[in-house]
């Protein structure tokens, strides 16, 4: 079973880093990156579902330009809480 989620965690990694919208492979690359290892399945299978989404949906929720469905909203809202400076430029 380990084996399996090290599999899926390796594979969302790369699908994060793939996109087809620059800011999105560097937003979701570095989410994935740095959150990933601590998912456990369930966690795993909704990101994975918040990656079927376009890139420019996903964008506009992790930006705050559109809210995010309710079932994606924590998931986006942890995103877009290490997007800081890739999604709006960093307080000075």
């Amino acid at each position: 079973m380990q084996d399996a989620i090290e599999t899926a965690r390796k594979r969302l990694i790369m699908r994060s880093m793939r996109r087809g919208i620059k800011e999105m492979d560097l937003i979701l690359s570095d989410f994935a990156r740095r959150r990933l290892q601590d998912y456990d399945s369930d966690q795993l299978a909704q990101y994975e579902a918040l990656l079927e989404e376009s890139d420019l949906d996903i964008y506009h929720w992790v930006s705050g330009q559109s809210a995010a469905p309710v079932h994606f909203a924590p998931l986006v809202a942890e995103i877009s809480a290490g997007a800081t400076g890739l999604t709006r430029p960093h307080a000075t």
